[in-house]
Order: structure tokens, then sequence, then C-alpha cells
């Protein structure tokens, strides 16, 4: 660890305090008289500041200082939140986040002091929030830092320094937790202090002195007097402070201190590793236990069950460490749907539903880029302007829903909107003007929505900064069938469209259906298999010429993989039809042998083998020898013109 560069974690920490402010400022946004949002965005900015001094960054403590004290004069209220202050201050977090990578050019920067010089200006001209004055006969304070609190860095000296210089001040150790000297570690902070403050200081600057430990420590600021009419010991519940110490006179409120040693900071990339060290442990217990199989040494067989076992659990384990929350990726749409609302001129509003639902955190990465088109298209195309939706009924603000439930080994993202919905006769008449579908041609509604993801489809009347220009649904399309995953689109005219995402929950290790065509053996992911059937020698040599079968009444095209992998061999006397399905579409797929299950450690194929779009991947099998995994999305639209000429005859 002491290698590691020191800049790096505080990056690390900058990002988490640029999301907390962002997401406080978001809330902020629509409760603009809530002091409790208005303190939280303050500290997060007052912690960015000192931290970025403390490491280095100038030029980010510098910026950050000038948005802090525009805040401070809000939080004590000599300037009111309006909403042209936190759309400045939203911009000013851009550019944070630009200073902490170094990459940010002074003419933005002081492009954006000037907005929040004039924002805080416009500010006053308005009618100021009352606020009670701060008591001015002192202040009781009482603190206790968590145990390891000096082996963090903080020194409890300083504090009760910066204490002392606030006005006169009177300390008080409390020694009631300090242990028998036998059971003492040097190392812990184990007093308390007591302080009684006099003199006419603001409650801000005593919350000011905690503001870097307040989360995790026990403190309770208490007036030493109170006027009979100020009202000052009920200020701070007026202000709608949440966490605020005093909420009534004689009635003081504790911060709760946080458990420590929850949560540890492990870089994503050493997950990374340890799941390819999980896997290759699991293919190994896979060869011992083959090897095992047929052995007649009980103990040794013993002993391969047992790792059977550990492996099966720290695969488990490793699965769940992958795994985190999609609110992790919701939330980040929060600030894109604000931006939004600004660029289009509409009132749209963000609704999220299962934030709680886990995903592996290599599916949330490669999720983030589509989820940002369709968004983008929702707000742009399907909401329609406060007057239409007046007009037609709806409220005034459009409405975008994120949604997020598990089924089975598969998540459902769903992103739907109550705007106009699709226009299926103009999806209809560009198709045919594009020369996708025949004049007239008779389509399920179903099929003639999915036509969008046609590559330059597009169904704007204009062109926008934001969509239009046919570019983006296929590379949607193509990413979310990358991910094994699959999309499916429905919409009801003048009331709005849902597009829902079926993605695996991992991507690391997936059920797998093992086959073999001709000598060499393949995966099939077993989330895309509905069934298996038989086709004799003769119903093949029927077949010729006209590959499909019936499926209850209904016609499923198949490839036969033999021949489409040249293997040079014979079909075996008695072949498989292996029926996979991506959203409403089928095709079934030719094997010579159906092996069984098999728990598939996914390998990536290396950049020569990458273009090869049958394969999504490889694994190892038990022998060591290679199989590949089957790209289930190409293979299906391999088939699709044969199955668009079926229904076109039936």
């Amino acid at each position: 660890m002491s290698g590691e560069d020191p800049t790096a974690a505080f990056r690390i920490e900058a990002a988490e305090l640029l999301e907390q402010i962002e997401q406080g400022l978001l809330d902020l946004g629509h409760r603009l008289d809530d002091m409790g949002l208005v303190n939280a965005v303050f500290r997060g900015l007052h912690t960015l500041k000192g931290s970025g001094s403390m490491f280095g960054f100038d030029a980010l403590a510098a910026f950050t200082h000038h948005c802090e004290s525009a805040f401070d004069k809000v939080r004590k209220g000599d300037v009111p939140a309006t909403p042209e202050l936190v759309s400045v201050i939203l911009s000013a977090g851009d550019h944070m986040r630009a200073l902490v990578e170094g990459e940010a050019p002074a003419a933005v920067g002081d492009a954006i002091l000037a907005r929040l010089a004039a924002a805080v200006e416009a500010a006053a001209g308005g009618v100021p929030v009352p606020h009670a004055p701060a008591a001015k006969q002192g202040w009781r304070v009482a603190f206790r830092l968590p145990a390891d609190a000096m082996a963090n860095g903080t020194s409890p000296l300083a504090l009760l320094d910066e204490l002392r210089a606030l006005g006169e001040a009177e300390i008080v150790a409390q020694l009631d937790a300090v242990p028998a000297l036998d059971e003492l570690r040097p190392s812990d902070c184990l007093i308390g202090w007591d302080c009684t403050l006099t003199g006419d200081i603001a409650r801000e600057a005593i919350e000011d002195v905690f503001i870097f430990v307040m989360d995790d420590m026990t403190l309770t600021i208490e007036p030493l007097a109170v006027e009979a009419d100020s009202g000052d010991a009920a200020a701070p519940a007026a202000r709608g402070e949440p966490d605020a110490p005093v909420r009534a006179a004689g009635a003081p409120a504790v911060v709760a201190a946080r458990s420590q040693g929850e949560h540890v900071r492990v870089p994503a990339e050493r997950l990374d590793e340890l799941m390819d060290r999980v896997g290759e442990l699991v293919i190994a217990q896979s060869r011992l236990s083959q090897l095992t199989g047929d052995g007649q040494d009980l103990a040794l067989r013993s002993v391969s069950e047992e790792i059977e076992r550990l492996a099966g659990e720290m695969r488990d384990t490793m699965m769940v460490l992958r795994m985190v929350p999609v609110s992790t990726l919701f939330g980040r749409f929060r600030r894109l749907i604000h931006d939004l609302a600004i660029e289009t001129g509409k009132a749209i509003e963000l609704a999220t539903d299962g934030e709680t639902t886990e995903v592996d955190k290599t599916v949330i990465e490669r999720l983030f880029d589509p989820l940002v088109h369709i968004i983008r298209n929702s707000c742009d195309h399907g909401l329609e302007s406060a007057e239409d939706r007046i007009a037609a009924g709806k409220p005034a603000a459009g409405l975008v829903r994120l949604s997020a439930h598990q089924a089975g080994g598969e998540v459902l993202i769903t992103i739907s909107d109550d705007g106009r919905g699709i226009d299926g006769d103009r999806v209809r008449a560009k198709a045919e003007a594009n020369g996708l579908i025949q004049p007239g041609q008779a389509m399920a509604d179903e099929d003639l929505l999915n036509l969008i993801f046609h590559p330059g489809f597009s169904t704007a009347v204009q062109v926008t900064n934001l969509s239009g220009r046919g570019v983006g649904m296929d590379v949607v399309k193509r990413t979310i069938e990358s991910l094994r995953g699959s999309i499916d689109v429905r919409s009801i005219p003048g009331q709005g469209s849902t597009i829902t995402l079926r993605i695996p929950l991992t991507l690391a290790i997936i059920e797998g259906l093992l086959v073999r065509v001709g000598q060499g053996s393949y995966v099939i992911p077993l989330s895309a298999v509905e069934e298996c059937l038989e086709l004799s020698l003769e119903e093949d040599l029927r077949s010729r010429g006209r590959s499909v079968i019936t499926l209850r009444d209904r016609l499923v095209p198949f490839l036969r993989l033999r021949e489409m992998f040249a293997t040079g061999t014979r079909p075996d006397p008695y072949q498989k039809i292996v029926v996979v399905a991506t959203g409403r579409e089928r095709v079934g797929l030719v094997v010579d042998q159906i092996v069984g299950n098999h728990q598939t450690v996914i390998k990536s194929l290396s950049a020569f083998h990458r273009g090869v779009a049958s394969f999504s991947g490889a694994t190892i099998l038990g022998d060591g020898s290679v199989a590949l995994i089957l790209d289930v999305g190409q293979l299906v639209a391999l088939a699709q013109p044969q199955e668009e000429t079926l229904r076109a005859a039936g």
C-alpha cells in the first residue's frame, strides 16, 4: 500500500464527494427551502475544498471556495436558494471533476464563477429567507470521537484548539469510558469532552469545527440560554435541518456514530483478477472430478468432492462480491434528466423502481451508454411540450420511469415514458421508403416497431442536438446483444412507449448447454434455450432445401451448425435440434449430440478471433479442451431473413 499514489485515493474520494454534492443539488432543485439539503451540499463543498488543498489540488480548492461561499450565504439565510443558483453549482461540479483530472481550461472556470456571482446577486435581490439569529450568550458542546479517530489522522487537541479560538471556552474531559490500564489500547480515543463556549458565536462556526468528522462522531450542541421571544433553540428545526443536533429547547439531538469497518474499498481490477482465479479453480476442480470419477480411491474422491464444494462456495461468494445495485446506474440519470429538461424546454420528471436489484458491475458499466440514448430519445421525441400535454389531458410534466427487477438468471430493465408513443404508420412509411419491407407487407406490431433498431433508421421530423439522425438505436441493440441480452419495444399511440432490456445477471460465469458438432464442443447459454428436439437422418434429408420445423403450429427455421462450421464430418444418425430464442425470434440449431448442462467460465477471445460474430467467448472443459460459446443473438440474426420469408408465406 505504501507504494500507491496518494492522489489516486484523493481522486476516488473526490468523485464520491462530487456525486453526493450533485445528488444533493438535484434534490434541492425540487425542495429549494430544505435547509438540510443546503447544509449537506455546503459540507460536501467544504470537505472537497479542504481535501483538495491538503493533496495539492490548489486550483480545485480555490474554485470550490467560491461555490462554498455562495452556499454559506444560503445556509446563513442571507440569500435564498434559487433554480439558477442550483444550475450554476451543477455546472461548477462538472468543472471540479475536470480540475480533479487536471484537464480544465481556466476560461471555463471564470465563466462559471461569473454566472455564480450573477446568480447570487439576483437571489439577494429577492425576498431573503427568514432565519433566527444565533444565540448571543453561548453554547454547551459535548462530543465524543470514534475509537479509531486518532489512527485515522484526527487530532482531538486540534479540535479543542479550534473551539477555544471561537471564544471563551471551559473544557472538561469525560473519562467514564476509559478502561483499566491493563485493558487500555493506546491508539484508541476513549475520552469525551464537555465544552462551554461563551460569546457571540454562530452555531455554524461550531459545526464547521467538526465538519470533517461529523458523520462518525457523537455531537450535541445546546444554547446556554434562550431569550423569551427569540426562538433560537428551535431555529435549526425551523430551518428544516434534519440532522441538526438541536431540535427544541432542552431536547438535544445526537448525531449517531456509524459503525466502523462496514465497507472496504477494493479496486475493481482486483475483483476481476480474483474472478479469473476463481474461474481457473472451477476449471481445475472440474478436471479433478473427471479424473477421480471412475477411480477406486475413495479417499481421493472424498477430497475431490470437498474441493468441489469449496470451489462452488467461493464461486457463489465471488459472484455476490461483483454485484452492485442498479441504483448506482439509475442515480446517474437524474442529472441527465435535469439537463434534458433545460435543453428541450420541457418539464420532465424521473421516477425509479427496483433500485435494490443487483447486477454484475461489468453489466452496469456497459449499460450506461445504451440507456443514455434511449432516455434522450424518450425526452426529445417521446414526450410532448407542456402545452400539448395539457391539451391532451395529461399533466404538464412528462414522466420517464426506470425500473428493474430480477427474473431467474436475468434482470429486466424497463424504460418507459408517458409521451406520444411511436407512430407505427410513420415507421412503416420510412421502412418502405428505405426498402426494409415491401409496400403493404403484413407485419406484427412488435416486428414493425423493432425496425427502429435498423442502422440509420429514424422517424424524426427534424434533426435536433439530441437525436434524430438515425444513429444510435442500432448500436443500442448491438450492445445489448453483446451482453447476451435482448431488447423489446412496446408502444401505445398517445400513451407512451416502453422499452424492456433483458440482461443476464453476470458475464463471468453462466449456465450453459454443452453440445457436440462434428468433433468440436460448443456451449449454448442455457438462458436462451427453450427446448430440445430430435432430428432423425430421414427428416434431415427431407428438409433439405427448406430447413424448417413445425413447432406447435408455428414454423421455426433451423441452422445446421455442422455445415456452418464446415466440420467435414458425416451427421450422427440421431441429430438434435436445440431451439433458442432472443425476444420473440426463435431458431433451431442442429447439433450431433447434447452432452448436458455445463457451468461455463467465460474467457474472452483473442483479438484475432474477436471478429468472428458467431461466438461470444470460450471456456475450458474438464479434460482441458476448449469449447466455443455460441452467440445466440448473431445466430438468430442469420436465420431472420428465412423466418421473415416464412411469415410472409404463412
